[in-house]
């Protein structure tokens, strides 16, 4: 294996990255799957309800029920504007959660524009206690898509220790955590079991920017989304905990995520990415619609003006 090329995130103990150089990390052992049925893992997020604290329940109320939604800005915008906009069309749109980088000032921002949950997401969890202070509801390990950019990959071992400190200034504020497409999928499925026992909340796939696809139209989405899509499907028959499906998905593939077994979606570059307000708003309400959701919150709201 070549040697580690590390880079420091503050603070400066943390040692977070390793080159895109390094080969892939096995963990060995028996790697297929456990099967695991939808009723049972209903059941698991229905029975886990009772021990979860008033704003744990209300952050994980639409997995539980399969149907979240989730915006996500990206974890290096900072653009103000731009953050504006996506969470705008997040809250119009019909989704369930927004994601935006963990900065407190945009925290204060996106809840002044939206009730939906915010979730901040950060390689860094020193920075998550001041975002939680500032209304942030969520936080999430995550979103690595512009280290890959930079050639950069995280390691299992890290993504677990970031875990555990994550958990250890934060032990009841619901914790996300994605896994890696850069590990095969047998190591995936460790990782998720592991992020499991430590007491992760939600895990969270992606792929899209492993994936280069070689037609156009609806059979490029589908090329597009496979590899996240597969995560989805295996990781969600590994473990009890909800699994969110991200990456490269659109109005087409987002259904065949809730399909494959994940309790939701998150949706970036597909919203943060268009030029204005309108247009995103337009695409969150597609996305919605074609799983269902803007029709159920619709009648939700319905009902709190009728007093029902």
């Amino acid at each position: 294996m070549d040697s580690a090329t590390s880079i420091s995130i503050s603070p400066p103990s943390h040692t977070l990255l390793k080159s895109n150089g390094s080969t892939a990390l096995l963990f060995g052992g028996s790697l297929l799957p456990k099967r695991l049925s939808f009723s049972r893992r209903r059941a698991s997020f229905t029975g886990a309800r009772a021990s979860l604290s008033p704003t744990k329940e209300t952050v994980l109320k639409d997995f539980q029920e399969r149907k979240a939604l989730k915006i996500i800005s990206g974890l290096q915008n900072f653009d103000r504007e731009n953050v504006a906009s996506v969470v705008t069309a997040a809250d119009k749109g019909g989704a369930t959660h927004v994601d935006i980088a963990c900065d407190p000032e945009l925290v204060k921002l996106a809840t002044s524009l939206t009730s939906l949950p915010i979730c901040v997401s950060s390689v860094d969890p020193a920075a998550f206690p001041g975002a939680i202070e500032a209304g942030a509801l969520m936080v999430e390990i995550g979103n690595y898509d512009s280290f890959y950019e930079m050639g950069m990959i995280f390691s299992p071992e890290k993504i677990i220790n970031l875990t555990k400190e994550t958990r250890k200034l934060l032990p009841s504020v619901t914790l996300s955590v994605t896994v890696p497409h850069t590990l095969g999928l047998p190591d995936q499925l460790k990782l998720a079991e592991q992020l499991e026992q430590e007491g992760v909340d939600i895990v969270q796939t992606e792929g899209g920017k492993c994936s280069n696809p070689s037609k156009a139209g609806v059979l490029g989405l589908i090329e597009k989304a496979a590899p996240t899509l597969a995560s989805a499907y295996s990781i969600s028959r590994a473990v009890k905990i909800p699994v969110m499906c991200s990456s490269g998905l659109s109005t087409v593939t987002a259904p065949m995520a809730i399909t494959a077994g994940a309790a939701g979606v998150g949706i970036g570059s597909a919203v943060n990415r268009l030029n204005n307000v309108v247009a995103m708003i337009a695409e969150v309400r597609s996305i919605a619609d074609s799983l269902g959701i803007s029709s159920d919150r619709q009648s939700v709201y319905e009902e709190k003006a009728l007093g029902l």
